[in-house]
């Protein structure tokens, strides 16, 4: 019997798996490999925190000295407290892996629009970019950048404002990313300082890799919502302020460029996490353009309030029935937590907080009959 091509292709695939043998005590992945290094000296973690130390910029955050922890650990023989950090967001909870189903500005978002995931990492490229120019610890920076938003529910910031009347202290997603979503990953403080203060609403973060992702977050939202935009047919670049059109551009390439050039002259200019004056102006009235003809517009405001409608009721619905609630995700297990008390509403809030998009306006057509046609545009509730 002839095998298939997908047959052949498996087999010549799992041919591949042990690599390629030498005769020495090595393998390779690729047979025709000529790459050869000399004098390579692998460094310890201890060497490269002491690279660190010389190759910062005063002021910097270090590694050394830093990465308290609220549970006490070992350091890690290789990395640094920050890359830890980094690869513990990446790896380590479905929080970071979740943004993928979660609104940025679009509802559940088409193939080319971005979703919350590929905002982080945006955002992350363009907060390591000036990190990397101003001399700044590159690993803090990345780790804040891609952690920033885990707290984010589904529907966008509107998921604020359905879940805060649930609870005492309000639901702010970067607070909530710090103190609730990625708390079991045992962070450094700087690390959940950055997440927690990232917005430009909260205090200022206290070290300067945290202020430059509160840049970067503005930077890279301001600039890929209003190309997702112009793709979406909302806008066109012939509709920016001249400010904007004059001093950055009406291409994301040309526009990222103009504001990250911002920031790292006025780092090295100043000493100071900012934007020289004429790109911040322009910053600023790029924003108020997507606030006034993308977050505002009427089929925005209305598809916001449908999302805040659909959360409460699941929070209502949830909390209700905290027996329902799956044990791995909420903290306290909500075993003894009486209906509607104000630990199962909590529990309620941080289950439904978790939700994708697609799996929360599921449950509202499940669980409470919930009319499709009721639902957000956009939103494949089918599936």
């Amino acid at each position: 019997m002839q095998s298939s091509p997908h047959h052949r292709r498996a087999q010549a695939w799992a041919s591949t798996m042990a690599g390629v043998a030498t005769g020495a005590p090595l393998r390779l992945a690729h047979a025709e490999s000529t790459v050869a290094l000399s004098g390579v000296e692998v460094l310890d973690r201890v060497a490269r925190e002491e690279m660190e130390a010389v190759n910062s910029s005063q002021g910097a955050t270090l590694a050394v000295g830093s990465g308290t922890r609220a549970r006490q650990e070992e350091p890690d023989p290789v990395r640094t407290c920050f890359e830890r950090d980094r690869d513990r967001i990446l790896h380590g909870t479905t929080a970071f892996r979740r943004l993928a189903g979660k609104t940025q500005v679009f509802i559940f978002p088409d193939d080319h629009q971005r979703t919350r995931l590929t905002h982080a990492l945006e955002v992350a490229q363009v907060a390591t970019s000036i990190a990397r120019a101003c001399r700044l610890n590159v690993a803090l920076t990345d780790a804040i950048a891609l952690g920033h938003d885990c707290g984010h529910g589904p529907g966008g910031h509107a998921s604020e404002d359905a879940f805060s009347p649930f609870l005492d202290e309000g639901y702010d997603h970067a607070v909530w990313g710090a103190d609730v979503v990625l708390a079991p990953l045992n962070l450094c403080v700087e690390t959940l300082d950055g997440i927690r203060n990232h917005s430009w609403s909260r205090p200022a973060p206290q070290t300067p890799e945290g202020e430059v992702v509160s840049w970067a977050d503005r930077i890279a939202y301001v600039c890929h919502d209003f190309e997702d935009a112009v793709r979406a047919g909302i806008v066109t670049p012939a509709m920016l302020p001249e400010i904007v059109r004059e001093r950055c551009g009406d291409r994301r390439s040309r526009q990222l460029g103009a504001f990250i050039g911002g920031v790292v002259e006025a780092v090295s200019s100043t000493g100071r996490i900012g934007m020289t004056e004429p790109l911040a102006e322009a910053l600023a009235a790029f924003r108020q353009f997507n606030y006034d003809h993308i977050y505002m517009r009427p089929a925005s405001v209305a598809q916001s309030e449908q999302v805040i409608r659909v959360l409460r009721a699941l929070v209502e619905f949830y909390a209700d029935r905290p027996n329902t609630l799956p044990f791995e995700e909420v903290a306290p297990a909500p075993a003894g937590v009486l209906a509607g008390s104000p630990e199962a509403l909590r529990d309620a809030v941080t289950y439904v907080a978790g939700m994708t998009d697609r799996y929360a306006f599921t449950m509202a057509t499940e669980h409470l009959g919930w009319d499709p046609a009721a639902l957000p545009q956009g939103v494949d509730w089918r599936h």
